[in-house]
């Protein structure tokens, strides 16, 4: 009977029991795909067309090195074209459209060469709907790059970045993932042992760049601790030679303004010590044909000589009804001046030309360095130094590209003048030394030390104000020292700016004036020697104290 009883009774229990183990299972089982939903790592691969973008037949993808660019490149019988704004945007600057007679041209050290544009995308240069690409060959024979090429989607990888580069290691085999995180969808895989471009690094993920163009996040522990790599290169592109003085340059401009003053060079130069160039202003754009007014003179370059000093001959753009882009925008134009620049050199044995473009526009920007790539090669090809030049560097100069000039030409000159200049709001330094040295250190980042010369003013500015109104004259050394003596005013040195200053009432208005003095001039040109640059030049002769040579001379040592 108590067999029977305890037989029922665990037939009543069973069914309980399986419910529970099977709640039990249950669980177990949402557990399971809970750690896996939240702890396995997903191998799901991400949609390549939706990373990279949307491409149209015959485009493909541009990936430079860890971004991927909005321009597409395109392709014509399996031969890749480069659109030529991202060429000259990001690779190489060098390829110049000439608009006017279809082609593109690029100027060597050494030679001008022109390569005209196709309609059918079968050359180096397609014009393809009204705008230019650039054969990948074309891109590669002046250009430092690697290029990888990927499909589905079509896409072309460049790396040009070789020296300095974050590079890390991968440790084992492991996945570049989208975003950082286990859940996120996978680029790409990588091996142990290849090398990635280290871009950021988070709390447990870093973001890395794959050499074939994958932009991604690994895990932190996955690779090495960045470093600093040089890639070995084989690439060989010509290289500019640039023409040196052996003497620190101790340069000073020469206005002239007709065929006689040149007659005046004895009389100029009278009191005159340790100047080793002159620059006289002979040429200057007549239209924009490039024809170029041309007062040069054999004789004052004999005298020159005679004296110990070189001739750069100097050229401005000051002409008001000239346009300098319209001038420089044309081939036919930019060589014609070179020309009769060329011509006037070997007429007058000049040794070299100083080129003075100034207020130049953005748009005028790859034109004038266009002009001064090609005027380089004929000034080499004679043995003429070529110097530029520029304004202080300041943001809305940035098109000027001293750079780009800085490889080209042979001495970058800073107008360390016209912090305040006629029109100016509020009186003030004419070169002020902070000012002055920030413009050295500023164009210092982008021009080497030995190439680079500081201009420096032999002039100031007496400001007047009278009932609000603000105007101002540029007086030379002299004239400024009799102003103060005449009108009985003090001159207090001001060693913020590195100028002795002075101030006067007179019949009603107020007069200040900041002095280019001994003082002034000797804290300027100490720049020089600590900053090791190439040399001074002083804007202009006749506006110099008698005295003031000597202060150059011993503060350029």
């Amino acid at each position: 009977m108590k067999k029977q009883v305890k037989k029922q009774m665990k037939k009543q229990y069973m069914p309980a029991v399986i419910v529970c183990v099977l709640i039990l299972l249950l669980a177990a089982a949402g557990v399971g795909i809970h750690v896996v939903k939240k702890y396995i790592p997903t191998k799901e691969r991400m949609d390549l067309n939706e990373y990279y973008g949307k491409t149209a037949e015959g485009e493909s993808v541009i990936v430079l090195g860890t971004e991927i660019m909005e321009e597409r490149a395109v392709t014509s019988d399996d031969q890749t074209y480069l659109p030529l704004e991202f060429v000259s945007g990001h690779l190489n600057q060098r390829y110049y459209w000439d608009s006017s007679n279809q082609q593109i041209l690029y100027a060597t050290p050494s030679e001008l060469q022109m390569y005209p544009a196709s309609q059918n995308g079968d050359g180096d240069v397609w014009l393809k709907d009204g705008s230019v690409f650039l054969s990948l060959p074309f891109v590669q024979k002046y250009t430092d790059m690697d290029v990888y090429m990927g499909e589905n989607p079509s896409r072309i990888i460049i790396q040009n970045q070789f020296t300095g580069v974050n590079v890390a290691t991968a440790k084992k085999d492991t996945y570049v993932r989208y975003r950082g995180g286990i859940k996120s969808p996978v680029l790409t895989e990588v091996k142990k042992g290849d090398t990635l471009t280290f871009m950021e690094e988070y709390e447990e993920w870093v973001q890395v760049a794959t050499m074939d163009g994958y932009i991604g996040f690994v895990k932190k522990k996955d690779v090495s601790s960045p470093e600093a790599k040089d890639f070995e290169r084989d690439f060989q592109k010509e290289e500019y030679q640039h023409l040196a003085m052996e003497e620190p340059v101790n340069l000073s401009w020469h206005q002239v303004t007709s065929e006689e003053s040149n007659t005046y060079f004895t009389d100029a130069v009278a009191n005159v010590s340790g100047v080793n160039v002159i620059s006289p202003t002979w040429f200057y754009l007549q239209d924009t044909q490039g024809n170029i007014a041309d007062i040069s003179s054999a004789d004052y370059v004999k005298q020159a000589h005679d004296k110990g000093m070189k001739v750069w001959g100097l050229i401005d753009n000051f002409t008001a009804d000239v346009s300098t882009t319209d001038t420089l925008s044309q081939l036919s134009s930019r060589q014609n001046i070179i020309s009769q620049l060329m011509s006037a050199a070997e007429k007058t044995g000049l040794d070299g030309i100083n080129v003075d473009f100034e207020t130049l526009s953005e748009d005028a920007g790859p034109h004038f360095l266009q002009f001064l790539r090609e005027l380089s090669i004929e000034c080499h090809k004679r043995n003429l130094v070529l110097s530029v030049d520029n304004p202080v560097p300041e943001d809305f100069t940035s098109h000027y590209d001293r750079e780009e000039q800085g490889e080209v030409v042979d001495y970058v000159i800073i107008m360390g003048y016209d912090e305040h200049y006629v029109g100016s709001e509020e009186p003030g330094s004419v070169a002020s030394l902070p000012w002055v040295e920030k413009g050295v250190v500023d164009t210092l980042a982008e021009v080497p030390a030995e190439r680079t010369i500081l201009a420096i003013p032999f002039y100031t500015r007496l400001w007047k104000t009278t009932g609000g109104a603000l105007t101002s004259e540029a007086i030379g050394m002299d004239q400024a020292q009799n102003v103060i003596k005449e009108n009985k005013a003090e001159t207090i040195w001001d060693g913020s700016v590195g100028q002795n200053t002075a101030s006067y009432e007179k019949d009603g208005s107020s007069y200040e004036i900041w002095v280019e003095d001994a003082q002034s001039i000797a804290e300027k040109v100490k720049l020089i020697p600590k900053y090791k640059l190439a040399g001074v030049a002083q804007w202009k002769l006749g506006f110099e104290n008698s005295s003031i040579w000597k202060v150059i001379s011993e503060n350029l040592k």
